[in-house]
């Protein structure tokens, strides 16, 4: 047996690729994902696949609703923003930012990790090609690890926890390399916001054009296939 990691699987791009360097750094991956009230509740499925391929002790589903709070397109009935490219992206936080998000997560994850002995989480947050979330900074991860180490059983008897962002300083095409080069299929994968009823991405949404443009940086085609706008 390695040891053991908690690692938050979404089913997308970013979270796969993090799964996949916890496995080759020797981590036992213990995964986990939410049902929060999200449109795009076909990245579980997406979730499932990808933690089948590449392999996890175990994998756990948390049931949350985040809808009773709203304020975010991803848990409100608010319209998920389209734009044509990616130029288009500002740094302003944007409408599908769900408030508190990682901050909840990461708390379940704490949860998860003291339950399973692990003193390591892994979580995709990237500063770089990502849609302005205040959530994924580098500054914010440090502070909650700091917090976490004074909040937990494990920490204060001396065990304490790492929150390893491996693509916090990555570009998305970098961050698909990295990936391809671990074996990774990202046709298994899900980033769309706004994915039609049978889980198709619509190509427009923020997290759609991040990733187009990971791949068209990369040079490689994105095998997932988008609907026509």
């Amino acid at each position: 047996m390695g040891t053991p990691a908690v690692v938050l699987l979404s089913g997308g791009l970013d979270s796969t690729t993090v799964l996949a360097i916890a496995k080759s750094r020797g981590f036992d991956a213990y995964a986990l994902s939410f049902r929060y009230g999200q449109r795009h509740a076909v990245e579980l499925e997406a979730a499932r696949r990808v933690a089948s391929a590449i392999g996890v002790e175990r994998h756990v589903v948390a049931e949350i609703d985040l809808r009773v709070f709203g304020g975010s397109s991803l848990t409100a009935d608010i319209e998920v923003p389209k734009h044509d490219n990616a130029a288009e992206l500002t740094s302003e936080i944007p409408v599908t930012y769900v408030p508190a998000r990682n901050t909840i997560f990461l708390s379940f994850a704490l949860a998860y990790a003291e339950t399973v002995g692990a003193q390591d989480i892994f979580i995709g947050v990237n500063a770089l090609d990502y849609s302005g979330y205040p959530d994924c900074r580098p500054e914010y991860i440090e502070a909650y690890e700091r917090m976490a180490n004074l909040a937990t059983r494990a920490g204060v008897e001396g065990s304490s926890l790492t929150i390893h962002t491996p693509l916090i300083e990555m570009t998305k095409a970098q961050i698909v390399h990295a990936g391809l080069a671990l074996g990774v299929d990202y046709g298994l994968t899900s980033s769309c916001y706004d994915p039609s009823v049978e889980g198709q991405p619509c190509g427009q949404c923020d997290s759609c054009l991040l990733r187009l443009k990971g791949f068209a940086e990369a040079g490689l085609p994105d095998p997932l296939v988008y609907r026509a706008a």
